[in-house]
């Protein structure tokens, strides 16, 4: 059977017709899918390139084909192109696939409106908040406050309909998001092999943030939106100057706000200790980038389960994050901190890299944490989520066609 999967994430097309990724959603991801489907149509937009970048990974490849979404980046964009987007997610549900939404996002509501129509059952993977996503000052738009109720509502009536339904996090998107479905897991689509992992805590925080020993941290998301909070950071990294405290941050990662990004570094005068890595490739060139860190830091305004936050701890790395989605379910009260709260973030930030006995146990049990989100940890959960989909999928082909299965057989 074919699984259908609509997601929000962009892709690029290259003139032989491969698809690839910067980020996420490289070929290998697509690979558990393959293993109860025999095949994956991926509805996604795409991007028409000229030429392979050097951080970009190939997303197509056997059994693995993509419906090319009309390409558009922000709501103006989408309401020019709104007919032929919606139209290229109707053919790619003409045929009786399975079907799996990643949601939020506008596809998977467009995809859902078409479902409904002939109560096709589908599953939803659960992300991200729509609800954080369009809070003040994750986002700047006039229509702001619209979007956040839109979608917020929108995804609540997408998972309260769902036959299966996944959910990134243990339990902070179940609390907003309930469902009614038959099957209802957790796991993490987050992948992490052997070599992901160091093989011990770090140790050596005396004299930290010292003009001798500078505190290195580190931060990774997109600049497209200011979701991951870079500003809150250079701004809590500015305070913690004004007290002598020797901090440097790199940010790994692109966007449309890395101009105003820079400027605010040289208004606050730490142009000096803050450096923009760019975007990376994930895997090697970003876990070398973490190993350089002493720190990593994702005060974010909205989260899922962030991947990034894994990966550092799966380094070693302390980490200080915001109680926000599922970052509570990863670290500790006394490592968050308010979303947006910079005054909040500067203390945290002293408290820390003053400590070194709190350093080395905040390394040693995100070590430790990391360890159960190893993709052998989460192979059990997703399987039985995929081949659900697939079960129930089969027994709506066969009642919609008025087959009778054999005797014996359970479809």
């Amino acid at each position: 059977m074919e699984l259908v999967t609509v997601l929000e994430h962009r892709f690029e097309r290259t003139p032989d017709g491969q698809i690839w990724t910067q980020t996420a959603f490289a070929y290998s991801d697509w690979l558990p899918y393959l293993t109860t489907f025999e095949s994956v149509n991926v509805v996604a937009r795409v991007e028409d390139i000229a030429a392979v970048g050097h951080d970009m990974k190939l997303s197509s490849g056997p059994n693995v084909c993509f419906t090319a979404v009309p390409y558009f980046v922000g709501p103006k964009q989408f309401l020019l192109k709104a007919r032929i987007v919606r139209r290229a997610v109707h053919n790619a549900l003409l045929k009786e696939s399975a079907v799996l939404l990643r949601i939020p996002g506008i596809l998977g509501a467009i995809a859902y409106s078409i479902l409904k129509k002939t109560g096709r059952p589908y599953g939803v993977l659960v992300a991200g908040d729509p609800h954080e996503v369009f809070a003040r000052g994750a986002v700047r738009h006039p229509l702001r406050p619209l979007f956040q109720w839109w979608f917020t509502r929108e995804m609540q009536i997408q998972c309260q309909n769902a036959m299966a339904i996944s959910y990134v996090t243990r339990s902070a998107l179940q609390k907003r998001y309930p469902s009614r479905a038959g099957f209802s897991t957790s796991f993490s689509d987050v992948k992490l092999s052997e070599d992901t992992f160091v093989d011990r805590p770090h140790t050596g925080w005396q004299g930290l943030a010292t003009a001798q020993r500078p505190c290195r941290m580190a931060l990774v998301g997109s600049l497209e939106q200011m979701y991951k909070a870079p500003d809150v950071v250079i701004k809590a990294l500015a305070i913690c100057a004004n007290y002598d405290l020797h901090l440097q941050l790199t940010i790994i990662g692109e966007g449309k706000h890395r101009p105003e990004l820079e400027a605010l570094t040289r208004e606050l005068n730490v142009q000096d200790r803050v450096r923009f890595a760019g975007q990376l490739s994930s895997g090697e060139a970003v876990r070398h980038e973490l190993d350089q860190a002493d720190l990593f830091v994702l005060p974010s305004r909205t989260e899922g389960l962030p991947r990034a936050m894994i990966e550092a701890m799966a380094r070693g790395l302390p980490c200080i994050g915001s109680t926000v989605g599922g970052i509570p379910e990863l670290l500790p009260s006394e490592d968050l901190v308010p979303p947006g709260d910079v005054h909040a973030l500067a203390q945290k930030l002293q408290e820390v890299v003053t400590s070194p006995t709190r350093l080395g146990a905040m390394s040693s049990r995100n070590l430790e944490a990391a360890h159960t989100y190893e993709d052998s940890a989460m192979t059990q959960q997703r399987t039985a989520f995929y081949q659900y989909i697939e079960e129930q999928t089969a027994r709506w082909q066969a009642a919609r066609h008025r087959v009778v299965p054999p005797s014996g057989t359970d479809l």
